[in-house]
């Protein structure tokens, strides 16, 4: 479920009563987006930070933060900004209910769909190898799983290819057509079951389409899964092996794993928890433990803001991608306006307006529950914003609540507190 309420949002004018029952359950569905030479990572591909100005006091960013907690959105949160004035850390709020310890600023996390750009940057790197076209139709290198021929692996990466999103599809009419259990007390009784990725694919080829290939947009897990089955058919390798080889290795991101079937964070964590309605009743659970096989490709990953922002300003500052790919992977999608912008290949394309940064690219996330993942950055990569959200129990309107706070943060970590486009 991922995206749930992300594709509500997208289309709440559309389905308004649909999207208010499931936004007051969880922050997660708010987040639930070749011939040239390859580059090649480099596990420096960050912009130097000064050694002075790490851990620099910043009191509008710690306010910033704050405010997410006494909102109600969060039980805790950290946070890294890196610019010209070098890096901030910082967390607020608590890693575990009924506790004081604050959420630890090198703490991991489940990233939910902040694993999209790391799999499409995948796809893109074997564009640029040759061995996948852009715009090649899926179906010819997996001819098994008798998928539309029309739909190319361009369209996979951005979301128009129409394939139903297994974690359940909204369409125009409101209707809301549930796909694998990923919200409320399904999830919650089945979120250690482990999925395969193929099985995933084929429930959503069992479903109709929901558009013709190439004509419309909507954002389908299904899409980021199938292109993990296109890696592992192409490369004769596991997703989780190409990841480590070609991303996780190069550019030392020793934090991050592909979660696989797991059902554990390694290491430092905060706790996160997930509100759900039960025979009439309100019940709140401790999620931290969850198996993420359910978003194989599209959300299954476990990783620190450190290592999103060495990745997001490798990926942007060209270490990743020859720059023709990435001009590609920015071009936005017209029909895919929404509350992060409109999407290209694996990222969002926001507009922040003349008088703040102009461009910024991003791709929030979060598992069905528990946690959510904030990333952003300049076209440049030299200024970004990695934040994990460890949710608690409070019972708020996600929906009305999250858009303004998610607003409020990135004006004042990109425009200076300014208002933004």
């Amino acid at each position: 479920m991922s995206e749930s309420l992300h594709t509500a949002k997208n289309n709440r004018a559309r389905t308004p009563r649909v999207l208010r029952r499931v936004a007051v359950t969880a922050l997660a569905a708010a987040l639930l987006a070749g011939a040239a030479t390859p580059a090649v990572a480099t596990a420096d591909s960050s912009a130097a930070v000064p050694k002075a100005a790490a851990g620099q006091d910043r009191p509008e960013l710690q306010k910033a933060i704050q405010e997410w907690v006494d909102s109600g959105l969060a039980a805790g949160i950290q946070m890294r900004v890196h610019d010209e004035r070098g890096e901030w850390v910082g967390s607020a709020g608590v890693r575990k209910l009924g506790a004081n310890a604050k959420p630890p600023t090198n703490g991991r996390f489940w990233t939910g769909s902040s694993a999209k750009p790391f799999t499409a940057a995948l796809v893109l790197q074997l564009v640029a190898e040759g061995k996948i076209g852009l715009d090649a139709p899926v179906a010819g290198y997996l001819p098994k799983l008798g998928l539309d021929t029309r739909i190319t692996v361009r369209m996979m990466l951005q979301h128009t290819s129409g394939l139903f999103n297994y974690t359940g599809e909204f369409y125009d009419d409101g209707t809301f057509v549930p796909g694998i259990p990923g919200t409320g007390k399904e999830w919650v009784d089945n979120r250690f079951r482990s999925y395969r990725p193929e099985e995933l694919v084929r429930l959503a080829l069992s479903k109709p389409a929901k558009f013709e290939p190439g004509t419309g947009w909507s954002y389908a897990n299904t899409n980021y899964t199938l292109a993990l089955l296109l890696i592992e058919k192409v490369t004769g390798r596991s997703y989780a092996e190409e990841m480590q080889r070609r991303i996780l290795r190069p550019l030392g991101l020793s934090g991050t794993v592909v979660a696989g079937t797991r059902t554990q964070i390694p290491g430092p964590h905060a706790h996160g928890y997930y509100r759900y309605e039960d025979a009439g009743q309100w019940k709140v659970v401790d999620v931290t433990r969850q198996n993420l096989s359910l978003l194989a490709g599209a959300g299954g990953m476990i990783s620190t803001t450190k290592d999103l922002q060495t990745f997001f300003s490798a990926l942007n500052g060209g270490k990743l991608l020859p720059a023709p790919l990435l001009a590609e992977m920015r071009k936005p999608h017209p029909k895919s306006a929404g509350l992060y912008g409109r999407y290209g290949l694996g990222v969002y394309v926001q507009d922040t307006g003349p008088d703040c940064v102009g461009t910024i690219l991003n791709h929030d996330g979060n598992p069905p529950g528990g946690y959510g993942t904030l990333m952003y950055s300049t076209p440049d990569g030299s200024k970004t914003l990695t934040a994990s959200i460890n949710t608690g129990d409070a019972a708020i309107d996600q929906a009305q609540v999250f858009p303004k706070a998610l607003d409020k943060l990135v004006k004042e970590v990109f425009c200076g507190g300014k208002a933004a486009g």
